[in-house]
C-alpha cells in the first residue's frame, strides 16, 4: 500500500514544489518506488524535473475528470525510480468540471488507488478548492511548508479547518506528518521567531531540518533539476536529506 502524502499551503511561493521534488528525490535515491503527482495547473514540479510541453498522452487534469487512468499519465523522470503524473493549464479548468460530478472530492482517490507506488507526493495549488480537497481526500499524511517570513501564519488556521474538515466528512485517517520552515535564516532574528511562534502551535509536529534561504535551491528548478544534481554539496541538499530522513522515521512508526 502506498504512503500517499499532500504538500499543501494556501499561499503561493512557500517551497511546495521545490519541497515535493527534492524529498521526491531523496526518498527515489533510497530506493523506494516513488509517485509525483503534479496537482497545480503551474505545471511547476513537471517542469522542475526537466519535462515541458503540451504532448503528454495524459496528464492530472485526464485522471482526475476520468478521462485516462493513471497508467496512461505516469512518466519517468530522469532520476530511477522517481515517476510523475504531470500538469499544464488544462487542469484549471478540473474545478469547473469536477464541481458537478457525483463523489467530485473522490476522484484522485480512486484513481490512485492502483498504484503501486511506496509513496505518492501530491504537489498541491495555492487554494484550497476542489483540487486540494481530492488530495486531502486521497492522502494519509499532509505535510505542511511554512515560509519564516512576518505573515507565515497568515491562513494556517484556514487550512487546519479545511484539513479537520475532510477529516470529519471523507478521510478520517487523514493525519498531519509534519510542518517543515522554509527559506530560513538563522542570521535573522524574524527567523528565530516564525520559528518559535510555529513550535508553540505545532509542538512535536515541527520537523528538526529547516529549509535554508539558498540560492543554489532556486536556481535547480530553471535547469529542471533537483537541488542534489544541480549542488549537492550545498545547504539545500542537506536539509532535503535531513527532511527525507524524518519523514521516512514518521512514516516508519
Amino acid at each position: 500500500m502506498s504512503h500517499i502524502i499532500s504538500i499543501v499551503n494556501q499561499k503561493g511561493g512557500v517551497g511546495k514544489t521545490t519541497t515535493t521534488i527534492n524529498m521526491g528525490a531523496q526518498l527515489a535515491s533510497n530506493g523506494y518506488k516513488v509517485l509525483i503527482v503534479d496537482a497545480d495547473p503551474q505545471g511547476n514540479a513537471t517542469s522542475g524535473l526537466g519535462l515541458y510541453g503540451d504532448s503528454f498522452e495524459a496528464t492530472t487534469y485526464d485522471v482526475l475528470v476520468g478521462k485516462k487512468t493513471i497508467d496512461h499519465a505516469i512518466q519517468e523522470t530522469y532520476i530511477e525510480g522517481l515517476y510523475i503524473i504531470p500538469a499544464n493549464p488544462n487542469l484549471a479548468g478540473a474545478e469547473i468540471d469536477l464541481s458537478t460530478m457525483i463523489g467530485r472530492e473522490f476522484k484522485l482517490k480512486e484513481a490512485l488507488s492502483s498504484s503501486t507506488h511506496d509513496y505518492i507526493l501530491i504537489d498541491c495549488p495555492p487554494a484550497l478548492g476542489l483540487l486540494s480537497i481530492n488530495a486531502l481526500t486521497a492522502s494519509e499524511y499532509v505535510l505542511i511548508p511554512v515560509q519564516a517570513e512576518y505573515y507565515a501564519l497568515e491562513g494556517l488556521s484556514q487550512l487546519l479547518n479545511v484539513i479537520q474538515r475532510v477529516r470529519e466528512g471523507v478521510n478520517a485517517q487523514l493525519e498531519i506528518l509534519g510542518v517543515i520552515i522554509t527559506m530560513y535564516d538563522k542570521r535573522t532574528s524574524l527567523s528565530e521567531q516564525v520559528l518559535s511562534e510555529i513550535k508553540k502551535h505545532f509542538g512535536e509536529k515541527v520537523f528538526n531540518a529547516t529549509i535554508p534561504r539558498n540560492i543554489r535551491l532556486a536556481e535547480a528548478p530553471s535547469f529542471g533539476k533537483t537541488i542534489f544534481d544541480h549542488d549537492k554539496w550545498s545547504k539545500g541538499a542537506r536539509a532535503y536529506k535531513q527532511l527525507t530522513k524524518e519523514v521516512i522515521d514518521r512514516v516508519g512508526k
